[in-house]
């Protein structure tokens, strides 16, 4: 079974883990994502409930046409007081603890919020579930600190670690998961793999401005 981890597209908000819709250019890289994948026969599709990542999918999936299942527990991971702050005002706020968080010596939870143990205890039940689906080639749309976190779960890593595996991923980056009925595991085949947006640079992280809708 292939799994193809997509971070969701951009937000119409810079504010930190604010539910809301994606912008124009959020839904241009799901169509593109959409394509990408089209010849990879995608039998399902999973998503986070929260919006910018139900977005994602329902504009992939017009490529796909698959059944599109919601699971809560593929949401980001929560981070607590931070939510609804700036990049700016969470440096100041939380200086301390960012450099805590820096020195990787324990999986912190996030002031008032989650750890990566946290997120990795809520989501691998439901990467449990699509491990015994049936399915062939299943999309999961969700949330960066998800993949990371997921990932480092596959490779064995400690929690602690998952910061590690990318500083940032690209919205509506593909990260490839395999799993092994047989020796009952996970193998990681590809990470934050953005090739379907290298030919539009306005549509990289890199080129997000405060301006944009």
């Amino acid at each position: 079974m292939n799994l193809y981890l997509i971070r969701h597209g951009r937000q119409s908000s810079r504010l930190c883990n604010v539910d809301v819709n994606l912008s124009e250019a959020g839904f241009r890289q799901a169509r593109l994502t959409g394509e990408r994948l089209a010849l990879k026969k995608i039998d399902a599709l999973y998503s986070s409930d929260l919006i910018r990542a139900v977005e994602t999918a329902q504009e992939a999936n017009k490529l796909w046409n698959v059944p599109h299942l919601i699971r809560p527990e593929l949401r980001e991971i929560s981070f607590g007081d931070m939510e609804g702050m700036t990049d700016e005002a969470i440096a100041v706020t939380f200086e301390e603890f960012k450099k805590e968080q820096a020195r990787m010596e324990k999986d912190l939870p996030y002031p008032g919020g989650e750890c990566a143990a946290d997120v990795i205890k809520r989501a691998m039940p439901v990467f449990e579930e699509i491990a015994s689906s049936g399915f062939q080639n299943v999309a999961v749309v969700t949330h960066g600190g998800v993949i990371r976190t997921m990932v480092a779960a596959f490779l064995h890593m400690e929690p602690k670690d998952y910061r590690l595996l990318g500083n940032s991923l690209e919205n509506c980056s593909i990260t490839e998961v395999r799993w092994l009925e047989e020796a009952n595991r996970f193998t990681v085949e590809r990470f934050n793999d953005y090739a379907h947006l290298e030919s539009y640079p306005e549509l990289l992280r890199a080129s997000w401005t405060d301006t944009e809708n």
